[in-house]
């Protein structure tokens, strides 16, 4: 036997119909509001996403950086003769021309000339505006005018890094002595 609407009792038809009357489910601003909350969420993490870039770019930039100085630092020490001649004493931030060493004998000068061209080169090429400079210090004078045992060198990358107000210049500085 089938179980039809006729064969309920009236309380519990009664009681169906209540119960269908207070299960209304969501109403519009319900969702609406929840709308809102999920896109304020999504704007912040959206805002999170782009900081997150922005401080990766900085680190990479940072880090070709701390390379170039030591890129330079090893082929500073490389040429002990150069060094001694005073050839990498306060080189400055603009790219000379290479003498090609690589196709012809070089001296311990065109040496130093062919490291800072091929080092600056680099430097305008792996960083924005990059650009480098050695300086030499001597004890507690500067230039490195006589030739002696403990020279130190300041070796300088700068480069322009975009922030929230403008572009500014950065610098790494890796002091050494050869």
């Amino acid at each position: 036997m089938s179980m039809t609407p006729e064969h309920f009792s009236t309380s519990y038809r009664a009681r169906l119909v209540v119960a269908d009357r207070d299960q209304s489910g969501f109403t519009l601003l319900e969702i609406l509001v929840a709308m809102v909350v999920l896109s304020i969420g999504l704007l912040g993490l959206a805002g999170l996403q782009a900081v997150s870039l922005n401080n990766n770019q900085i680190a990479y930039f940072r880090a070709i950086a701390s390379q170039q100085t030591y890129d330079m630092a090893d082929r500073i020490r490389a040429n002990r003769t150069g060094i001694a001649a005073g050839n990498y004493n306060n080189l400055n931030n603009t790219t000379p021309v290479d003498p090609n060493c690589v196709a012809n004998n070089c001296t311990a000068a065109n040496m130093a000339i062919s490291d800072h061209s091929q080092w600056n080169a680099n430097n305008g090429r792996l960083l924005p505006a990059g650009v480098g400079t050695v300086t030499c210090f001597e004890g507690l004078a500067a230039g490195c005018t006589t030739n002696g045992p403990n020279w130190t060198f300041d070796i300088t990358v700068s480069w322009t890094e975009k922030n929230a107000a403008a572009n500014a210049t950065q610098n790494f500085t890796t002091r050494f002595a050869p």
